[in-house]
């Protein structure tokens, strides 16, 4: 009887730290489409072209297979990209229908610029407390709520 609860404990503690490592395993990737590239319902360019996405363009890596990668969008759409039309560089995706970008990571810090729902930015830095920093394509950069964007 012993021996049967050491077994037991023992594969409870196993099966425990199991699903730790594969919650670390399975992080969510993001990368962010690197130039104009045409999503496929099927791993082919046989498949059936969908439509083409704009570069920058943040999108949820589900699934890689070979040089092709299936991901989700801001919608939640699944769809197949060439693994080559996918860059390093980060960006997000404004979630709300507006929002401002403040000089510092604060709710009561002065604006930078203020944008609307779906406008692409690119991920500068996580800043902590609820806020990333992020670079418009003018330049101009500010900090934003993590609330507020898709692609992190």
């Amino acid at each position: 009887m012993r021996r049967m609860r050491a077994n037991i404990r023992f594969s409870l503690s196993l099966a425990a730290a199991l699903a730790l490592s594969a919650g670390a395993a399975d992080a969510i990737e993001f990368r962010s489409v690197g130039e104009p590239a045409v999503l496929f319902d099927a791993p082919s360019e046989k498949g059936k072209r969908l439509y083409i996405v704009a570069p920058g363009t943040p999108v949820e890596v589900v699934v890689t297979l070979d040089k092709w990668v299936k991901v989700r969008d801001a919608g939640g759409a699944l769809t197949w990209i060439e693994r080559r039309a996918l860059s390093e560089k980060r960006t997000v995706m404004v979630a709300v229908p507006r929002a401002v970008v403040r000089q510092h990571p604060a709710d009561e810090a002065s604006a930078a610029f203020e944008t609307v729902k779906d406008a692409v930015l690119e991920f500068v830095a996580q800043s902590g407390d609820g806020w990333i920093q992020v670079r418009h394509k003018d330049g101009t950069q500010g900090y934003l709520k993590i609330s507020e964007v898709w692609g992190l």
